[in-house]
């Protein structure tokens, strides 16, 4: 499979924060992600339970390197990393990866935020990093979809604090901005992927449906913004990019390489790029 960014695209990017890229990854592709998600044990082991304010919980395991599995595949492959880049405009770095579990009537909220919001604390000078979410089931308002700002990007700095297990942004500030900004609710269907800036304020609601919501989440920092300091997130390392046809002959071979999974609580892991 290839794709490449229209002009149309790039311009929305630039001016909503955020687009939505419908079957990046084709519903074959996604349920060999999807599958190998759920059946990887040391993902589950290296799972953090992440509470929202209403004491519902989220579940959240995170990496560091994209490795030769097939999630390093989708985080290494060309229609992912070369619409990063262009985005961007620059070349960028894998930062993290992680897989955000929501599952049914359990499955808790994420508090409004910036990833930047917390990226700004790890050394990283300037906001041009970006995610791309991937939804591995169908992402509805009922199964707490991700909600955006349009817009947001463009904002100042907005102060960030700790609420439960969760770092969220102020939120009289945030009303503010949703008097004056659209609010997109970002529905998706299995396969589909949005890529959103760092500075994009997003939250979502919990999951109230009887269905799962998992998604992946692949981050990447530009190369001209490599930390100040160090962090327990990477400096930059060069990305090795794969052709997308990888996925499916991973997905095939259904590796099971171990990844070096995070699992600590300080102000990133418990809120690094919560949808």
């Amino acid at each position: 499979m290839s794709f490449r960014l229209t002009d149309e695209q790039v311009a929305a990017f630039h001016h909503d924060g955020y687009i939505i890229v419908p079957g990046l990854f084709d519903a074959e592709e996604t349920r060999m992600v999807r599958d190998a998600a759920r059946g990887d044990d040391a993902m589950a082991d290296s799972a953090m339970d992440i509470l929202d304010k209403a004491g519902k919980t989220s579940k959240l395991a995170l990496w560091n390197h994209p490795g030769d599995d097939i999630f390093g595949m989708v985080a290494r492959c060309h229609r992912v990393v070369d619409t990063a880049e262009a985005l961007l405009d620059d070349e960028v770095y894998h930062y993290h990866s992680k897989l955000s579990m929501k599952e049914p009537k359990v499955g808790g909220a994420w508090e409004w935020h910036r990833d930047y919001g917390y990226w700004y604390q790890n050394g990283c000078l300037f906001p041009d990093m970006l995610s791309c979410m991937i939804a591995l089931d169908p992402a509805t308002k009922e199964n707490g979809c991700m909600q955006v700002i349009k817009g947001s990007h463009k904002l100042g700095r907005i102060e960030h604090g700790f609420e439960v297990d969760q770092t969220g942004a102020d939120k009289k500030r945030v009303a503010d901005i949703l008097k004056v900004l659209d609010l997109d609710y970002a529905v998706l269907d299995a396969g589909d992927a949005l890529f959103f800036h760092g500075n994009t304020l997003h939250c979502s609601a919990p999951n109230e449906s009887e269905h799962p919501r998992w998604v992946m989440i692949s981050c990447y920092n530009t190369k001209h913004n490599n930390p100040t300091k160090k962090h327990h997130h990477p400096f930059y390392t060069k990305l090795e990019k794969v052709a997308d046809e990888t996925v499916r002959e991973y997905g095939q071979r259904r590796q099971a390489a171990r990844r070096d999974y995070v699992n600590t609580r300080d102000d990133e892991t418990t809120a690094a790029g919560k949808s």
